[in-house]
């Protein structure tokens, strides 16, 4: 049985301080180095993504809806603002960041509007088919984005490193090097967790290589070949001013330009959130409030992005490491934010000699965890409707350009919805019952809509024209117009051959809509 009490104060913030600090602690670890490459999917300077990565934790731990659950910098949100980076600096130096800050704002107002018109609600019409795709696109996206890392050559990834110099990317002899010290964490990030669980195997993998990098004076890209890491506090940065400073006006012409973007965000963050929150629901059995939870991370995204963070959503993998390690109050997010900042800024110098295979090698780990992996090997035993909708979903999402989530989302709900339809179609019946030769009963049995209608009239032998005919609608209902024009086209028909109609057990609603839409006078 769920939980559904609400704890006090005291217990959503000091219910096991100990255990929420040190896993904060832990936690914190995990999520630098993701954070660094998801700025370098994005395609904006380290420091964007840390940032954002402490705004968000810090704000969501005092706003958001669900305890314990860790918000940062993802994946999933950073490969929707590769696009508008691109764009922005092609117009300009900096003006890329000062479009996604932009974006992110705007974000931030989308995601508390969606609280308000509580759009939780709506993600119970998200099947199943649905998640799948748009994991598996996300896994197939963050996977995409390190091939430039790893040497492989592909056009629709250049513009992840615009902005950059070109010695982020490997060549020549650094590529099998590249290759070698990625297979290396691999082996590492999945092999460490069957000897310890003490300390996360990202973590272990990334200190590993960076040391052999470090002593054996490898010549790889690193970290600081990505731009700048912080070196302070974050400070309040509004985008919106001069462009010769580096800003956006603020004006139609730029809402036009972030619109998409930050839509998209809004939508494919707050899913991704929701997925967490249902996650550790399950986990600690207790229930979480996900409109309270969409306008506190629409509230944690305006914080970052006035203070030049990017924006980001709730992380799986972080959040339940989180849960696992014993932190399930408000004090272990809060804690793994400030023991981020404190980390980046104590540890600078190292974080920049982190070489990016590493990152590369968290990265391929992150894309396979994401991916529904049970789905696709269970794909035989799954209904063709549920594969079809997970291949549309998949399929819209890697052919848009840029590669848009929210769209595929938006092409798989819509594509369930007309193979549902479709099936309900069919569940409408009529039969024909004679109980003498001057009058037909006939009994219909089902939903009467835009799509069942065809199946509904085929039922009806409208060249036989006995003196009476009565149409059974007791086991029956009319859902909309079409199906309100279907019934009255049957008795209009029949009528004209002379017979003598009457309609009856017509619920209250089918009969309100039939009195107001209907040509005809039903009996009942």
């Amino acid at each position: 049985m769920l939980s559904s009490s609400k704890p006090s104060p005291i217990t959503e913030w000091f219910a096991n301080p100990q255990k929420d600090l040190l896993s904060g602690l832990v936690v914190a670890f995990a999520m630098i180095p993701e954070a660094i490459a998801f700025s370098g999917i994005a395609g904006v300077d380290p420091q964007v993504g840390l940032f954002g990565a402490f705004c968000l934790s810090i704000t969501i731990a005092f706003v958001g809806g669900r305890q314990g659950m860790i918000t940062s910098a993802t994946g999933s949100t950073a490969l929707l603002m590769t696009g508008l980076v691109a764009t922005g600096n092609a117009q300009g130096e900096g003006l890329g960041v000062s479009y996604l800050m932009a974006a992110g704002l705007l974000t931030g107002v989308f995601q508390i509007l969606w609280g308000y018109l509580r759009l939780a609600y709506q993600m119970r019409f998200v099947p199943q088919g649905v998640l799948s795709g748009f994991v598996n696109a996300l896994a197939l996206l963050i996977l995409q984005a390190q091939f430039p890392q790893l040497g492989l050559s592909l056009h629709n990834a250049e513009h992840i490193v615009e902005g950059h110099s070109s010695s982020v990317l490997p060549t020549g002899l650094q590529i099998p090097i590249v290759w070698l010290m990625v297979l290396l964490g691999l082996i590492i990030i999945y092999g460490l967790p069957k000897i310890t669980r003490l300390v996360p195997s990202q973590l272990v993998a990334i200190v590993a290589l960076t040391l052999i990098a470090i002593g054996f004076n490898l010549d790889i890209p690193t970290v600081k070949d990505l731009g700048q890491l912080p070196n302070g506090l974050p400070t309040l940065s509004i985008p919106f001013g001069s462009i010769s400073e580096g800003k956006v006006p603020f004006s139609l012409a730029t809402f036009s330009q972030v619109l998409p973007t930050a839509l998209a965000i809004s939508l494919v963050g707050l899913m991704e959130t929701f997925l967490t929150q249902d996650i550790l629901d399950d986990i600690t059995d207790t229930n979480s409030d996900k409109n309270t939870e969409a306008r506190g991370q629409g509230i944690a995204n305006i914080v970052s992005s006035i203070f030049g963070g990017m924006a980001g959503c709730a992380l799986v993998g972080q959040s339940v490491m989180n849960t696992e390690n014993g932190g399930k109050s408000r004090l272990s997010t809060f804690a793994s934010g400030i023991s981020l900042l404190a980390m980046i800024l104590l540890c600078r110098p190292w974080l920049q000699q982190i070489p990016m295979a590493a990152l590369v090698a968290v990265m391929i780990t992150i894309a396979i965890s994401t991916a529904d992996i049970a789905g696709i090997k269970n794909i035989r035993k799954i209904p063709r409707s549920d594969t079809a909708v997970m291949l549309m979903t998949f399929s819209v999402t890697m052919l848009t350009t840029p590669h848009n989530l929210a769209l595929g989302v938006i092409a798989g709900v819509a594509l369930a919805g007309i193979l549902f339809s479709r099936k309900v179609a069919k569940v409408i019946k009529v039969k024909a019952v004679t109980p003498n030769n001057e009058e037909i009963i006939y009994e219909v049995t089902g939903q009467l809509f835009f799509v069942s209608k065809i199946y509904f009239l085929q039922g009806f032998d409208i060249h036989n024209h006995p003196t009476k005919i009565t149409i059974d609608m007791s086991r029956a209902n009319i859902w909309d117009q079409s199906g309100v024009g279907a019934l009255d086209q049957i008795i209009r028909k029949l009528t004209i051959g002379g017979s003598q109609v009457e309609v009856i057990g017509l619920n209250k609603d089918s009969l309100d809509l039939f009195e107001r839409l209907g040509g005809q006078e039903p009996m009942h």
